[in-house]
């Protein structure tokens, strides 16, 4: 049987109300769009059948069952029952709660507005009416437009279920943060026992989200970073381990090494992921004294510990991007071994990221979507309303973690500063809306469109210092 789901953001009452110029709309009225989930492929025309509207002043009841799906049914005061709403995905209680405030609200107009937002998906403009419709990019020249910018990324344009509710919260000032000086090697060797480990290390990690760490330093608190390195070992048992993945790491090394020429032949996948990879490292950061001029030995061990990568995650192997990430570990370490190890622990973060399905980055662009909305909505409007709300085009920021985005010297500070993981999980994603803040004036004072943003994320180099921007972010 055919089932109701999902709903309209109300902020189609805004356009509807625009597009329309109603002068009689003083009260709240609410809009609620659902598609239909059936077997079949193409829904539009029976989703635009069951769109329906009604004023809350109407309202007589409503019904709710929280058994299983969650569903909400609607009663007006002329006894229509409007079709049930499924939330397969949660967001009932804060439905209903934004729904109460906007009825007794003086201006429910207004209250509608900011108490519900657009529905949270990967896709972009779903659920959008017939009669807006004529005004938007089609989604599939978006999708070939982003397809052309970033290569192998793949738009999802099918329709899922699901509601959420954002209400907009008024987050006050931001606050006065303060930069200091990065962790000296004298400071860090305070936070040692006798034996070697690391004490407090939270306070140790909130030194180095503040100021980050001496170039020094990097080469060995990166380890521990990274978690190459436990906090609490000592220094004889990193020197076993140590010991131990050396001998692990030249043992997948001399797999590839040994393969040969005639057995490479009929191994399309090492060969391809060889051809790929020596196309990346030879345009990999060559303006870098480490990795400039031709057979640079950077440039080698670069090559030779993504192609071991290979033989330690056969699964992934090696995608474009991943020599980016490589490059600022190996430059820090100047060893094989320490770079493969640590380059390891940062790949099993980003993991998903550069997986086919690319999971990852779908699920980071909805949740930086989410939170430019929260932080700027204005803005975010503006986003939207160029067929950019969706963010696709912080795409290359998020894989790569701004690596082309900063100055070489300023990825080394920012990304010390993100591996602490303070103060969140998420810090890239707030990175993203510093970044995009500094670009918000530009693309808003001079009305850029879907394809000026588009080229803006591209060519995006941030000259401020990279502490102010950092105190940027941390006012978030």
């Amino acid at each position: 049987s055919n089932i109701l789901c999902a709903c309209k953001s109300v902020n189609y009452v805004s356009d509807l109300y625009k597009s329309r110029r109603r002068k009689s709309l003083t009260v709240t009225e609410l809009i609620i769009y659902c598609h239909i989930v059936t077997g079949g492929s193409n829904h539009t025309n029976d989703r635009n059948r069951w769109a329906f509207s009604f004023n809350v002043c109407d309202l007589r009841s409503i019904t709710v069952k929280c058994e299983g799906w969650s569903y909400i049914t609607f009663h007006l005061k002329d006894g229509t029952a409007l079709p049930a709403i499924h939330f397969h995905q949660g967001g009932s209680t804060a439905f209903l709660d934004s729904l109460r405030k906007s009825k007794f609200k003086k201006d429910p107009y207004t209250t509608t507005l900011g108490g519900f937002s657009k529905v949270t998906n990967y896709l972009f403009d779903a659920f959008r009416a017939p009669e807006l419709e004529c005004h938007q990019r089609p989604a599939e020249e978006v999708a070939d437009l982003l397809g052309e910018l970033i290569p192998g990324l793949e738009i999802n344009q099918q329709e899922e279920p699901g509601f959420e509710v954002i209400t907009r919260l008024d987050l006050g000032p931001r606050p006065e943060v303060q930069r200091r000086g990065p962790v000296t090697m004298e400071e860090w060797a305070k936070y040692q026992d006798s034996e070697g480990r690391i004490t407090n290390v939270p306070h140790l990690k909130d030194l180095i989200l503040k100021g980050g760490l001496c170039h020094a330093l990097r080469r060995e608190a990166w380890k521990f970073l990274l978690c190459y390195f436990p906090w609490n070992s000592t220094h004889e048992e990193r020197k076993l381990l140590q010991k131990r993945k050396t001998d692990e790491y030249f043992r997948m090394k001399l797999q590839w090494k040994s393969v040969s020429e005639e057995q490479e032949r009929r191994n399309s996948r090492l060969r391809d992921y060889r051809s790929l990879i020596e196309k990346d490292v030879n345009r990999t950061d060559r303006n870098n004294k480490f990795y400039e001029g031709l057979d640079n030995p950077g440039l080698i061990l670069l090559h030779d510990i993504l192609m071991t990568y290979c033989m330690y995650d056969f699964d992934l192997g090696y995608v474009q991007g991943m020599s980016d990430l490589l490059s600022p570990i190996l430059f820090v370490m100047e060893n094989e071994v320490d770079a493969f190890w640590c380059f390891v622990s940062f790949m099993d973060e980003v993991h998903e990221n550069f997986e086919e399905q690319m999971q990852g980055m779908k699920t980071q662009l909805i949740q930086l979507s989410t939170l430019l909305r929260l932080l700027d909505l204005a803005f975010w409007n503006y986003l939207e309303a160029q067929d950019s709300g969706h963010l696709y085009f912080c795409f290359r920021w998020l894989l790569i973690r701004f690596k082309r985005e900063l100055h070489f010297q300023d990825v080394l500070r920012l990304w010390e500063v993100m591996w602490t993981r303070l103060p969140c999980q998420n810090f890239h994603l707030l990175v993203c809306c510093a970044i995009l803040d500094s670009e918000k004036q530009k693309i808003m004072d001079r009305k850029y469109g879907f394809n000026e943003i588009l080229k803006v994320s591209i060519n995006c180099i941030l000259h401020t210092s990279i502490q102010s921007f950092l105190i940027k972010i941390l006012k978030f």
